[in-house]
This record gives structure tokens, C-alpha cells and sequence, in this order.
């Protein structure tokens, strides 16, 4: 039996649950989302960290295949971790954010670090806050199954539109 929504509590996941299955690794960022306050900071911290690693190993298309897959994988690794954890969108589930702020980072390039940080500030809030296109996506795709899994990314991809938005209109304006 699936469960539904709400049918459960909102548990944070342990280490031990982490490594339990290669799912819940990556799902849970590797770590960040086990933090115990603002997992998602946390996770998107941790994407802007390993992204600037990259850059310097990978080119402006390897970063993109990258990203491509970690829309896939992404999508996979919530949808396992969400019916694991009994929890349809757990705050602790980070890879969301993590490629969404990849793909951020990755049409930026190049960017000044201010840029960066104003990007990162948009997207915590978008991501956060789940105003339009947000807000409509985590209720119109909750649930188990690949549909919460996608509902898991989609949001966070939407963040990162909305976040990219905003930038150009303020790169076309100042």
C-alpha cells in the first residue's frame, strides 16, 4: 500500500538512513540535507560549492550534460527516498535544490561572485516563499510514485526559471 501525503509524520533521516540506499544519498545531498536547521540552504550551499569545483574540471557542455543527468537521477533518487521515508516532500530531500541551482549557476556563466550571491538569495527565497508557478506545481504534484518524485524537482526547476528571470530583468535594467 502507498501511502498518501499526509498520511505520516514529517521524520528527519538519519546518516544511518542515508547510506542506506544509493537513492537516499544522493536525495539528501550527500549530507547537507541532514541538517538540522535550513536543509535546503544547506543543500543549495553545498550545489554552489561542488559547482565551482566543476567548472574547473568540466567544460561549459560537460556541465550541461551533468546537469541533464542530475535531472534524471534527481528525479529517481526523491521519488525512492519520498516512498522510503513515508513523507511525500520532505525538507530533507535536497537534490532538488541542488540541480536546480546548477542550472542557475551553469546559464550564468560567467558571473561576478555578487552575482552569484544574488542568485543564491533569490532562489532560497522563490524556493521558500513558493509564490505562482511554485506553488502551483508542490500542490498539483504531490503524492508517490515518479509524479511526486518530478513534483520534488519541478518546483525547484521552476525557482530556478523564476530566479533566471529576475536576473535578466535586472541585467537588461542596470
Amino acid at each position: 500500500m502507498t501511502p498518501t501525503p499526509d498520511a505520516v509524520p514529517n521524520l528527519r533521516p538519519t546518516a544511518r538512513f542515508m547510506l542506506s540506499h544509493p537513492a537516499h544519498f544522493i536525495a539528501l545531498g550527500f549530507g547537507s540535507g541532514l541538517s538540522p536547521r535550513a536543509p535546503g540552504t544547506a543543500g543549495t550551499l553545498w550545489a554552489w560549492l561542488a559547482f565551482l569545483v566543476m567548472q574547473h574540471w568540466l567544460t561549459v557542455t560537460q556541465l550541461g550534460w551533468v546537469i541533464a543527468a542530475s535531472l534524471l537521477l534527481g528525479w529517481w533518487a526523491c521519488t525512492v527516498t519520498a516512498q522510503h521515508m513515508k513523507v511525500a516532500d520532505s525538507g530533507h530531500i535536497v537534490w532538488d535544490e541542488i540541480a536546480a541551482f546548477w542550472i542557475i549557476l551553469w546559464l550564468l556563466l560567467p558571473a561576478s561572485f555578487f552575482a552569484q550571491v544574488v542568485a543564491f538569495a533569490l532562489f532560497r527565497a522563490f524556493d521558500a516563499l513558493k509564490p505562482g508557478p511554485m506553488a502551483w506545481a508542490d500542490k498539483h504534484f504531490k503524492g508517490f510514485g515518479p509524479r511526486g518524485g518530478f513534483g520534488i524537482m519541478i518546483d525547484d526547476v521552476l525557482a530556478a526559471f523564476c530566479t533566471l528571470l529576475v536576473l535578466s530583468f535586472w541585467k537588461q535594467w542596470w
